[in-house]
């Protein structure tokens, strides 16, 4: 199975993961987990942003890939730009957690353009 593949299940776990850090206080209620409350200052709402912007990337990224392989994409240079999108995921959360806006948006920006790079791959392989 391609990596790429793999990585569509990495990019759905990361928004969970993005959120998870939020959730480890004596405030937290399981039993309200999406208490706007709870949720709605600081490193909380950064870490729900996270999620929410996580939830938002997947489904291009998961249709880019499939679209790309199935369309005869070169598989290598897929998976090559898969890595990179969760890459990019990875370092856009840790800017979204330590507050680094700049950062943020260039990491949304290299995340974004190689789901398109991954679902326009067929046309240039």
């Amino acid at each position: 199975m391609p990596f790429a593949i793999w990585c569509i299940l990495a990019a759905a776990v990361l928004p969970i993961l993005s959120a998870f850090p939020g959730k480890l206080s004596k405030d937290f209620s399981n039993a309200r987990p999406r208490d706007p409350d709870y949720w709605k200052e600081g490193f909380r709402a950064r870490a729900a942003a996270a999620q929410a912007n996580g939830f938002e990337a997947l489904p291009l990224f998961a249709a880019a890939v499939i679209v790309g392989l199935w369309q005869g994409g070169d598989a290598e240079w897929i998976d090559r730009l898969a890595g990179l999108f969760i890459g990019a995921r990875l370092i856009f959360i840790f800017c979204y957690w330590t507050d680094r806006a700049t950062p943020r948006s260039l990491a949304w920006a290299v995340g974004f353009l190689s789901s398109i790079a991954i679902f326009t791959s067929p046309v240039w392989s």
